[in-house]
């Protein structure tokens, strides 16, 4: 029996996936819950698991494909039901199995013969393209499933414009001719920019007053048209007279230079851009998640960014002194795990930043644990696995798994799952060079901390009452917040918390 299994919801309530990667084959014998494809969704890789023990039948999208959620991806011969003579059964074939016979109404209405020969119109065909040709389709207004593939199956680019060509030559052929045609008659029945310039210069050049009727000043007033600028031959009283004609026929003539010369720069921009070498990459799965969070992050809450330094030499030396024992426990030991219990410490001393704003119901709601998550770099954009209870973890502990998370999230192999319920975010921009940020706010949470490079800077050290200059490592601190829930107090309270943790680690132990 065949079996068609179409994509399902891998995510929470995603409309499309895009298909990474096939795990099997036409011809694969599979077995149920075994990974058939690799589907990208909301920040994470999935695998689709088969949801029968059989064969192979057909591959019904291919990879790189955006497919909708509810699309047949792929088909399977169930095992143990071989279908009579090696052929597929019909949707009519399966309803008419257990009886063995047709009724009247079931009985097809063309002979045998002439059934046979038709082709199976109703059979859904899945065209195989990548996005970047689909959407060039979608431009170019070719429907893709009349297209037949020129190799490997698959649909290209070359394949789409030639389409295109075949279809538009008789219009473009004509649009072409009654472009020419207009051209011409233009040319007989508005004089150009060229000559409308001239005969204004050789007729308009002493004229001081212009006689017109009412409606042709009304007119020419409309067309923002001066009527002492409209040439002319006739006379009235001695004076220049300007008919209603003149003034729309001037006009025209003037908006038709307009457009022309809007036409040149936009084919001189056009041929400009054209000449200069670029490169296209979809917008599509995980940035375009991406963007698309973060642009309701920044459109929907105020953002306030809170800036600090602080000295951290003493954070430097116990890193420097606990780095071997982590090493032993192959663990290594970062300044993210330091700073991540700093923050858990501070969010228990101010519980009014480890809060979220529940717009629905009209609440702040105040989280009573201590979810802190890690923005991290990957190749197909910022990631942010969640470490849970980090108040309740020891510092090795809190560093293994932030390794362990960060190392599965840029190899795309994280859970949804592990990226949700966090109730704070730290990113380190001074991975990279960064000093000062302004981070967005991962939401629904209210506040992110972006951390400096550490730098040696001189700073004034007091020590037994006297004042001296020496080099410090420097950490700067950019807090962003929810202006709706926090204040600029509550941002410098809480900052002012880490500072005090990260100046001396000694009072993280007794956390």
């Amino acid at each position: 029996m065949v079996r068609e299994f179409e994509l399902p919801d891998v995510g929470e309530g995603v409309a499309e996936g895009e298909l990474l990667r096939w795990r099997v084959e036409p011809g694969d014998s599979v077995s149920e819950d075994q990974p058939v494809a690799e589907v990208e969704t909301d920040k994470a890789v999935v695998d689709v698991p088969s949801p029968v023990n059989g064969v192979v039948e057909e591959l019904r999208a291919a990879e790189g494909e955006l497919v909708p959620v509810g699309d047949v991806i792929i088909v399977f011969q169930v095992d143990g039901e071989d279908e009579p003579d090696g052929t597929e059964p019909t949707p009519a074939d399966d309803a008419t199995a257990d009886s063995g016979h047709q009724t009247d109404d079931e009985a097809p209405t063309q002979p045998a013969e002439d059934t046979q020969s038709e082709p199976a119109v109703t059979q859904r065909v899945q065209v195989a393209a990548p996005p970047s040709v689909r959407r060039l389709a979608r431009e170019l207004g070719v429907d893709i499933s009349n297209i037949a593939d020129s190799s490997l199956g698959r649909i290209t680019e070359s394949d789409v414009r030639a389409h295109a060509n075949t279809d538009s030559y008789s219009s473009t052929q004509e649009q072409s001719n009654q472009q020419t045609a207009a051209a011409e008659r233009q040319k007989q029945q508005a004089p150009s920019t060229q000559s409308v310039s001239s005969v204004q210069a050789r007729e308009t050049a002493d004229r001081e007053t212009t006689v017109a009727v009412p409606k042709t000043r009304h007119v020419a007033a409309e067309e923002g048209i001066d009527l002492d600028t409209v040439p002319t031959d006739e006379r009235k009283d001695g004076e220049p007279f300007v008919t209603l004609e003149a003034v729309q026929e001037y006009a025209k003539a003037q908006q038709q230079a307009q457009k022309n010369d809007k036409e040149a720069v936009a084919e001189r921009a056009a041929a400009d851009e054209s000449a200069r070498p670029e490169s296209r990459t979809p917008y599509n799965g995980i940035r375009q998640t991406i963007g698309a969070a973060m642009t309701e992050s920044k459109s929907t809450a105020p953002h306030v960014t809170h800036q600090d330094e602080v000295d951290v030499t003493a954070l430097v030396d116990a890193r420097s002194t606990l780095r071997q024992a982590a090493e032993e426990h192959d663990i290594r030991l970062t300044y993210m795990p330091f700073v991540m219990k700093a923050c858990a410490a501070a969010l228990q001393e101010n519980p009014q930043v480890n809060v979220s704003l529940d717009e629905a119901n009209e609440e702040i709601v105040e989280k009573q644990y201590y979810n802190i998550g890690v923005a991290t770099a990957t190749d197909a954009g910022l990631l942010v696995p969640v470490v849970e209870d980090v108040d309740a973890k020891g510092l090795l502990e809190v560093a293994s798994e932030t390794n362990e998370k960060t190392q599965r999230a840029r190899e795309r192999s994280l859970s949804p799952e592990e990226m949700r319920g966090g109730t704070f975010t730290i990113s380190n921009i001074g991975g990279i060079g960064g000093e000062y940020g302004t981070p967005i706010i991962n939401q629904p949470e209210s506040a992110i901390l972006a951390l400096g490079e550490i730098k040696k800077k001189p700073r004034v050290v007091e020590a037994d009452g006297e004042e001296t200059i020496e080099p410090r490592h420097v950490m700067t601190l950019s807090l962003s917040f929810d202006h709706r829930v926090l204040d600029g107090a509550d941002a410098a309270r809480f900052t002012n918390s880490v500072q005090k943790y990260l100046r001396n680690p000694n009072l993280l132990l007794l956390e």
